[in-house]
């Protein structure tokens, strides 16, 4: 195993060594790598951090490469490049752009073992991927539609907050939002019109707003459409505007407090990979109406066991799909895993 280059787009955040479970060991430790769309993004650190312990019950490491800063599929092809370089025995991918690494960087997969996490490659790329670990992003987005229409029922004037529109999976989510909202069958392609009118339901001409992935981009949109007052119901496709909820307080608590008092309060739903005491206390304050979570810990566990069998020759499944878990103030009712 050739030790790791620093090259300049690849950050190694996490690196640890480990067991997993009672699979059998290998006699030589394996080394594997998680290839994020940005490596410095909390949930990408979470899947790292189980994908670490996992591999130290075994012996083996993981490791967080990518690029660190505002995402971007060139940088992260870069990065896919001299991660495919460095002789790992497996490689798990969250997707960027499909097409973009499928006909770059992933021309020179060679032999490398390759399997998705969380954002997976489209159909006609998905013969280069062993297998994918992660949501159904297309019924991720119908959980948070299901959550925005527990608070508006009859409908409402949406706004969508995106990172990019070439990533796969936020994608999925927002063609699974227009799919409930709008009560419309999907394409053959998997996708779904904008919202105009459909059960009460319309769009803002300018959404969806594509940011930077991070929280001061989100923050800054999310500030123009709540002084502007026309979206009554915002949804994020990921977790970036509350990634600090003491800062989500200080920049957005007095307007939405303002909105409060005029009677006009917004609905916001954002997806987070783990909800901790700051997110809760947005949550009952009324500053955040609810949260659809993952536990992205068991996203980097089960992406090691994928690989760590799929090394070993043994069988495993084509998908591993898990559970979202939806969080509302606790005045309101909920149960289980469904919003």
């Amino acid at each position: 195993m050739k030790p790791l280059s620093l090259a300049r787009f690849l950050s190694t955040v996490v690196l640890f060594c480990g067991v997993f479970g009672s699979l059998p060991g290998a006699t030589e430790p394996l080394q594997f790598a998680l290839l994020a769309k940005r490596a410095d993004d909390p949930f990408f650190i979470g899947v790292a951090e189980g994908c670490a312990e996992a591999a130290r019950a075994q012996g083996d490491t993981c490791l967080l490469l990518g690029p660190s800063g505002s995402p971007h599929f060139r940088q992260q092809d870069e990065a896919l490049e001299q991660a495919l370089e460095q002789g790992f025995d497996g490689i798990a991918l969250s997707v960027t752009h499909s097409k973009w690494l499928a006909d770059h960087a992933l021309k020179r997969l060679g032999k490398t073992l390759l399997i998705t996490f969380d954002s997976d490659l489209e159909p006609g790329e998905r013969h280069l991927r062993r297998g994918y670990v992660g949501l159904d992003n297309l019924a991720f987005g119908r959980h948070l539609a299901q959550l925005a229409q527990r608070f508006r029922p009859h409908g409402g004037k949406l706004c969508i907050l995106g990172a990019s529109p070439q990533n796969t999976n936020l994608q999925e989510r927002l063609h699974g939002i227009r799919q409930q909202l709008g009560g419309v069958e999907l394409s053959d392609d998997g996708k779904a019109e904008r919202l105009n009118g459909a059960n009460g339901w319309s769009e803002l001409k300018r959404c969806p707003l594509y940011g930077s992935g991070d929280q001061q981009s989100a923050l800054r949109q999310l500030t123009t459409l709540l002084n502007a007052n026309q979206a009554d119901t915002i949804i994020s496709l990921g977790g970036w505007p509350v990634h600090e909820a003491t800062e989500f307080r200080r920049q957005l608590g007095p307007l939405l407090a303002e909105l409060d008092a005029k009677g006009v309060p917004p609905v916001i739903v954002i997806p987070t990979p783990r909800l901790d005491g700051a997110q809760r206390a947005l949550l009952e304050e009324g500053l955040i109406q609810a949260y659809l979570s993952v536990e992205s810990q068991e996203i980097g566990r089960r992406s090691y066991w994928m690989m760590k069998r799929l090394v070993q020759g043994l069988p495993v499944p084509e998908q591993i799909l898990l559970d979202s878990h939806a969080h509302l103030p606790e005045a309101l009712p909920h149960s289980g895993s469904e919003p």
